[in-house]
């Protein structure tokens, strides 16, 4: 993790909070491609044809276009009748980032038919000079909108 990202986790774990918030904000620069090629690099690579996934291990990243998701295991699943990627499902470490925004958090999903991204465990959110912490964010990518529960907290730095 970054310093700048350890300061700002610092400073969000020290206000105070609601137990159970949620809050709802913008994602301006968010945006995903669902016909872009997604291309994926990993160390390991292991294909199951019964279930139709593939699991890829050790320093995993995905890139889609500008977006890009890193983690330590990544599985991709399949769709039944068309054979495309429907769904990826990322757990340990994992980071996404576009160029304006980056989320750190424990695991992710990403329907990429549904053009969502699903957070969950210890989420971190920065864009610009703004942080948000919470348990769970789900990203409409198509919209650019994302809402976010469990223990919300936020850093909103002003303008200078």
């Amino acid at each position: 993790m970054t310093r700048m990202m350890t300061a700002m986790l610092t400073i969000l774990l020290m206000l105070p909070g609601l137990a159970a918030a949620q809050t709802q904000m913008a994602l301006g620069g968010l945006a995903a491609d669902p016909d872009a090629p997604v291309e994926i690099t990993a160390e390991r690579l292991s294909v199951d044809q019964a279930t139709g996934r593939a699991t890829f291990e050790g320093e995993v990243l995905i890139g889609q276009g500008e977006m890009k998701i890193s983690a330590a295991t990544v599985e991709v699943v399949y769709d039944d009748a068309t054979g495309e990627i429907s769904r990826l499902e990322a757990e340990g470490g994992v980071t996404f980032v576009t160029p304006t925004e980056a989320a750190e958090a424990d695991r992710a999903v990403y329907d990429i038919a549904g053009g969502n991204l699903t957070l969950t465990g210890d989420v971190l959110l920065t864009q610009a000079r703004t942080a948000l912490s919470s348990q769970s964010m789900v990203i409409d990518l198509a919209a650019g909108t994302a809402q976010l529960e469990g223990q919300v907290r936020t850093v909103i730095e002003p303008a200078q």
